[in-house]
């Protein structure tokens, strides 16, 4: 069945996700409890999660006001991770602009992400009753994994035997299924059949992967400008990234053996340990490795895009949104 309703511009989807942000209120008091959510939230980026949950839904329906409340339980849910996500990184910038805990402290950090996921739950809660089940469900699912994903993400912190198939389970975990978990509810409350509703799923999926793995390389070969974070904050931190598994498991002895030294020296030069693991990167061409990888899973992604029960010209706004997500500069 080719669905033929009339799509919304993504520019005017844009606008309707910022005013709702906008719209956001939360209690005066404490002050301090509230205020660093509402720096968060203020930082901006591409709201590209409740973007994609809008989107979809306007492919399966003319109203998309019912969405609403639940894309912004999920961006929430997001800004709440990052919030957390930064503190246990020690990161001092998030979109180029200093991190919550570095505001204010550790302290405040834990306790306004701790009422940050209660306002994403009490988002969530306003899904229109016949959708509300389903998609609690699915969002309660994907916030325990992305918590099993973090963790993962801390357990690899100390192996240096972490294998490609793991990295790229826990990178799924911790941020390809919010991806997909935003299209899902999209879906959901849109109306989507089971099987399109799936399908919007793995595409999630496969387009975090990629994503995620481009944040790798952006980590390492990013203008910090325009990405926002310091460049070679995964390499100072030691991060289990794919680049690193890679080098570790294709490098000769030799050169396995000096990335490990730089690995676990605790006295250095930042500058000088960047230098090192980004030369090392281009000589074992793990940085061509990355690339091809990025690539397979966004085939993958529009792949579950062409089996969509609606016209392919219709589902034309999410893929130009996919570009621009994937096409950040280097």
């Amino acid at each position: 069945m080719c669905y033929n309703l009339k799509m919304k511009t993504l520019d005017s989807i844009k606008q309707r996700v910022d005013l709702a942000v906008s719209q956001l209120h939360f209690a005066n008091q404490p002050e301090s409890l509230y205020s660093p959510i509402e720096y968060i939230l203020s930082l901006g980026g591409k709201r590209i999660r409740p973007v994609l949950s809008l989107i979809v839904c306007d492919l399966y329906s003319d109203d998309i006001e019912p969405v609403i409340n639940p894309a912004l339980g999920i961006e929430v849910f997001h800004n709440f991770t990052l919030l957390h996500d930064d503190l246990m990184d020690a990161a001092d910038k998030r979109r180029n602009k200093p991190t919550v805990h570095k505001v204010w402290n550790a302290n405040t950090a834990i306790l306004s992400g701790d009422a940050m996921l209660i306002v994403a739950y009490q988002l969530i809660s306003k899904t229109p009753n016949e959708h509300l089940k389903e998609v609690l469900s699915l969002f309660t699912t994907t916030a325990l994994e992305i918590c099993g994903g973090q963790q993962y993400d801390m357990l690899f912190e100390n192996r240096l035997d972490v294998t490609e198939d793991e990295y790229l389970e826990m990178i799924r975990l911790k941020t390809a299924v919010l991806l997909a978990c935003s299209l899902k509810t999209g879906a959901i409350v849109g109306g989507a059949s089971d099987k399109d509703a799936s399908l919007l799923y793995d595409f999630g999926i496969n387009l975090g992967l990629a994503f995620q793995l481009q944040d790798d390389l952006l980590d390492v070969y990013g203008d910090p400008e325009i990405f926002g974070k310091n460049v070679g904050g995964d390499i100072l931190c030691n991060k289990k990234t794919y680049l690193l598994i890679n080098a570790l498991k294709n490098a000769n002895t030799a050169q396995r053996e000096r990335l490990v030294d730089w690995v676990n020296k605790e006295h250095f030069s930042p500058e000088e340990k960047i230098a090192y693991f980004t030369k090392m990167y281009l000589e074992l061409g793990i940085k061509e490795l990355a690339e091809n990888k990025i690539k397979y899973y966004y085939a993958e992604a529009v792949k579950c895009l062409s089996q969509l029960s609606v016209c392919p010209s219709q589902t034309q706004l999410l893929k130009t949104v996919c570009e621009d997500l994937m096409n950040r500069d280097f």
